[in-house]
């Protein structure tokens, strides 16, 4: 890549702006493939596929769902400052009970989230964060979610091992 000065002299461009501009195409390009791919999904999407990360900043992966849609993963500090200003309906996806998060709102094991979808906001948009022990079974809850159509999905990255690991409680509560 050169570039030309007006001395009509061509000079090489520098090495790090070159890769700069590059990564920052990517970066660009790749989120708006993720945009594009979050367009292609809707109500009746086919059963969960996998998923695949798209952007990351240390606290939030950006996951696209193979037939369309993306949920969000977040980290256990960036729940921890969620959980604060608590704005979505909190779900315990994790079969059998171990152990939940204090504010968890509902239990609905990750296999009848579809059977189940009375106990979520009836709204599309509605905000959902959905955990687990390790996240296996969150994952499938989210991609689910989306495959339903819901556009505000959320699921946290490692489950309750993750969380208890960064320091943070695990209430053990009876379930009746």
């Amino acid at each position: 890549m050169t570039n030309r000065r007006i001395t009509g002299r061509v000079e090489p461009a520098h090495p790090r702006r070159i890769r700069r501009v590059q990564h920052g195409a990517c970066f660009a390009l790749v989120g708006i493939a993720a945009l594009f791919l979050a367009g292609c999904a809707g109500p009746g999407s086919p059963s969960p596929g996998p998923a695949s990360p798209v952007v990351s900043d240390g606290t939030m992966t950006v996951y696209v769902r193979e037939g369309g849609g993306t949920y969000l993963s977040v980290s256990p500090t960036r729940l921890d400052a969620m959980l604060a200003t608590k704005d979505f309906t909190f779900v315990n996806v994790h079969v059998p009970y171990e152990g939940e998060i204090a504010g968890t709102d509902a239990f609905i094991p990750y296999d009848q989230v579809t059977t189940r979808l009375a106990e979520l906001p009836a709204a599309m948009d509605a905000k959902i964060l959905v955990y687990c022990r390790s996240g296996r079974m969150s994952t499938i809850a989210a991609q689910t979610l989306v495959g339903l159509g819901y556009t505000n999905v959320w699921e946290l990255d490692g489950g309750f091992n993750a969380w208890q690991a960064a320091g943070f409680p695990l209430v053990q509560a009876s379930q009746g």
